[in-house]
């Protein structure tokens, strides 16, 4: 296992933090680090305009915003649009592709408020769209959607309310299109489309042979969770034909998964979507359009390869690919070709938002010179010693494993009484002794034995962070996502620890402890020693889809403090500011009524009053905590 070199050979610099932590590769054009050392933001991309982020979170600050803080770039919001849609104008005018592209953002991937209504206002020149895939989102996007001819895709399981509501929106003029995933809605949307004497617009969804690639590889297949098999869609093809509606199947959507690393897999699956395009035209469906569904990647490692934090193409290849695909396949068939339709929201949602959260303390491996033993210590003891001095290049692996031995014998002989409590202490101090100065060695060496690759683990601080995992990066809990995460000022100094992070909840699992490497995953992440009286901010990036809706109230940690921030000629200005929960509010969560729990603080202090258990002084100060912690943030505050 290769590990980095932490010899002084040069002073540190900017460039030398820019490979470390990858920032070109996963960061460009949005983000990069400054002659002072600290993180900048460019929410337009190349278009111009930066901003110092450390100096604006100790600006918010200043506003009474505490860490952990959601900021969201609106800018940046609006240029993911831009690419997609210019990408995909480019493909279209480089094949001479006689149709057009729509595309439309699936509002489960981010559902607030202010991001749905800022992405209907920058999608509007475009005439971008949005997609539910449930009866609430499908509330907000009728609501919200407001752009004339913008699609408003239907997924999801559907029951009867959901159906009618959609065809419904019709005589609004919007465009809904009701994407049949289940064989039971082709009949019941024909049966509430007779109801009402609307003709719906229809689409199915099929599942494709085509395997996708990484953790979302199983949303293709038969087995699949949504969508027609081949004979299903035979099935409801027959069914529409019987109902003379066969004209309002109009879209073919398929997804084979988020996140799809590898290029090859999606060619094939345009390959096939498109052949069953084809032929649904060629059965007498008036086809209009193909949604090729989600999947477009982010290279959260910025190593540009199949890795599944990664992907080994751009958002132009990716729109090439679709736009060439399906106009050869229509033309070999002599047929028009549909609209183009994707739901990019991962590509589209991860960059506009950093969560930059502060580190709270450390708790470091036992380190520096043990000092020198006397004769009359323990065999044990003096073991570990002469181990300790005899560690060279030549036996360090030798010297672990024997440092190893001699540690569990001495646990071993403490559990028996043969070994008093001190003892034990100074076995143990030797033993990690002997570690730090075998990993001195190894971290000179350009590939270590695989015994010893979880040795900088080992020794790795634990960073406590005001954050918690389960609230702001769940899936970086449930499914291993890996997240860019690195400090956001201090970038001009050699970051020479090493360190593994932990949340504040009182769950074992409530840390980070993988982190983005070029090679493969690394188990710790380098980062600067603590100062006194100073604040260290890290930063986990490329987390603005999923993780603010999905994240939980474990130990009711709520919702952090979010700030949308939007570049102007003169700086920047705050568009919104949305409170973090406080805790009086996730109390309520889980059906605690504030006030009765005040009173009940009350009464137990009369009653300790009374029993002159409590001064006065001090239940007056018990009551005034107890009252405005209610009302403070569910985070810890400077």
């Amino acid at each position: 296992m290769p590990l980095a070199s932490t010899a002084p050979q040069k002073a540190w610099t900017i460039e030398d933090s820019e490979e470390l932590y990858r920032i070109q590769g996963w960061g460009e054009p949005y983000f990069s680090i400054n002659a002072a050392g600290h993180v900048t933001v460019s929410p337009k991309g190349d278009r111009g305009g930066s901003l110092d982020l450390f100096e604006l979170v100790e600006s918010l600050k200043q506003r009474n915003l505490d860490l952990p803080l959601l900021i969201r770039f609106s800018d940046i919001l609006e240029d993911r649009i831009e690419r997609l849609n210019a990408c995909f104008a480019r493909a279209i005018a480089r094949y001479n592709y006689p149709g057009s592209y729509r595309g439309v953002f699936p509002v489960k991937c981010n559902q607030q408020r202010h991001l749905i209504e800022d992405l209907v206002r920058f999608g509007r020149p475009h005439q971008f769209g949005l997609e539910a895939g449930s009866k609430p989102e499908l509330m907000i996007a009728l609501a919200t959607l407001n752009t004339p001819d913008a699609l408003l895709i239907c997924n999801g399981y559907k029951d009867r309310e959901y159906i009618e509501t959609a065809i419904l929106a019709r005589r609004m003029g919007r465009p809904c299109i009701i994407v049949l995933e289940q064989v039971e809605e082709v009949g019941l949307a024909i049966e509430i489309s007779r109801k009402l004497g609307i003709k719906p617009l229809l689409g199915v969804r099929a599942k494709l042979n085509t395997r996708g690639v990484g953790r979302w590889g199983t949303s293709t297949g038969d087995r699949a969770k949504f969508g027609l098999t081949i004979p299903e869609i035979i099935h409801a093809v027959e069914e529409l034909q019987a109902a003379d509606m066969l004209d309002s199947l109009q879209l073919l959507h398929f997804h084979i998964g988020s996140q799809i690393s590898a290029i090859g897999v999606i060619k094939d699956a345009i390959r096939e979507a498109s052949q069953i395009y084809v032929e649904l035209a060629a059965l007498g469906a008036n086809m209009q359009y193909l949604d090729v569904g989600g999947g477009l990647g982010v290279d959260y490692d910025g190593s540009k390869t199949n890795f599944h934090a990664s992907k080994n193409y751009n958002m132009q290849n990716y729109a090439n690919d679709i736009v060439a695909e399906v106009k050869e396949t229509c033309e070999e068939r002599n047929l028009p070709v549909p609209t183009l339709v994707s739901e990019s929201g991962r590509a589209i949602a991860s960059h506009q938002s950093v969560l930059v959260f502060d580190v709270l303390g450390t708790n470091d491996a036992p380190s520096g010179d043990p000092g020198a033993i006397e004769e009359s210590e323990h065999l044990i003891v003096r073991n570990l010693y002469e181990t300790y001095l005899a560690i060279t290049e030549e036996n360090y692996q030798e010297a672990y494993h024997d440092a190893t031995q001699f540690k569990e014998e001495a646990i071993s002989l403490f559990g028996f009484g043969y070994l008093s409590l001190r003892e034990r202490a100074r076995a143990e101090r030797l033993y990690w002794a002997c570690c730090e100065k075998i990993l001195k060695i190894c971290r000179q060496q350009e590939y270590v034995p695989d015994d010893l690759e979880d040795l900088e683990k080992i020794m790795a601080s634990i960073y406590y962070i005001n954050l918690s995992v389960f609230q702001s990066a769940p899936d970086s809990w449930a499914i291993d996502q890996l997240f860019p995460i690195l400090p956001i000022h201090r970038l001009d100094e050699e970051p020479n620890c090493r360190g593994t992070l932990s949340d504040l909840t009182c769950d074992s699992d409530g840390k980070i402890d993988q982190f983005i490497d070029l090679r493969d995953v690394k188990s710790v992440l380098e980062l600067h020693p603590l100062r006194s009286g100073e604040p260290y901010y890290l930063g986990m990036f490329l987390g603005g889809a999923y993780q603010e809706i999905m994240g939980n109230l474990h130990n009711l940690f709520g919702d952090t403090n979010t700030v949308h921030i939007c570049l102007t000629p003169k700086g920047y200005q705050i568009e919104h500011v949305v409170k973090g929960d406080r805790i009086n509010e996730v109390l309520g969560y889980v059906q605690y009524d504030p006030e009765d729990l005040l009173e009940s603080i009350r009464r137990q202090t009369e009653q300790a009053l009374q029993e002159k258990q409590i001064t006065l002084q001090e239940a007056q100060l018990l009551m005034q905590n107890y009252e405005r912690s209610l009302s403070s943030y569910t985070y810890l505050t400077s």
